[in-house]
C-alpha cells in the first residue's frame, strides 16, 4: 500500500515542501513552500514565500516525482510568488497560495487550455489568511458538534 493516492488521472499535484533534512523528526525544518506539478504539461511550479529558500528540496521532490510519473518534468521557480513579511508565515502562505491557485487559476480554466500559473501582482495578507482559516475551523467544528 502506498502513502500516495493514485496519480492516474490527476491533472495537478499539490505538494507542501519542508526543509526538514530528517523526516524521522516531526518538529524538524524551519520553512514551508509549495510545489505544484502540472501532470499533462510536465511542469513543476515552485512557490516560495522566502525567495528560493526551499529550492534544493523542491528540486529533489521534482526528481522523485519524475520517477513516479515516468517522465521528465521542467522545474520552474516562480519569483513573482508573494513574499512573507516575517519568519513565521510560510505555512499560511502555502495554504493561501493553494487556495488562490485552485480557485483563481485551475478551476477557472478549461481542461484543453494551458493555465497561467503565475502569481504576478497577487498580494497576500497572512493575518487575513489566519483569520479565514480560524473561521473555517470554527465552522467545521460547529457543524461536527451539530451531528
Amino acid at each position: 500500500m502506498s502513502a500516495l493516492p493514485p496519480l492516474r488521472g490527476a491533472t495537478h499535484i499539490f505538494i507542501p515542501i519542508n526543509d526538514n533534512p530528517n523526516p524521522e523528526v516531526a518538529e524538524g525544518g524551519t520553512h514551508w513552500s509549495l510545489l505544484v506539478v502540472g501532470v499533462a504539461d510536465r511542469v513543476a511550479f515552485h512557490y516560495d514565500s522566502l525567495q528560493d529558500t526551499n529550492d534544493p528540496q523542491a528540486r529533489d521532490m521534482t526528481r522523485r516525482l519524475e520517477s513516479l510519473l515516468g517522465s521528465r518534468l521542467r522545474f520552474m521557480w516562480l519569483p513573482d510568488t508573494p513574499q512573507q513579511e516575517n519568519t513565521a508565515d510560510c505555512g499560511v502562505h502555502v495554504c493561501m497560495n493553494m487556495k488562490y491557485l485552485l480557485l483563481n487559476r485551475l478551476l477557472q480554466g478549461f481542461s484543453h487550455q494551458s493555465v497561467d500559473m503565475s502569481m504576478g501582482g497577487k498580494r497576500q495578507d497572512a493575518s487575513h489568511g489566519r483569520r479565514d482559516m480560524l473561521k473555517l475551523i470554527e465552522k467545521l467544528r460547529s457543524r461536527a458538534l451539530r451531528r
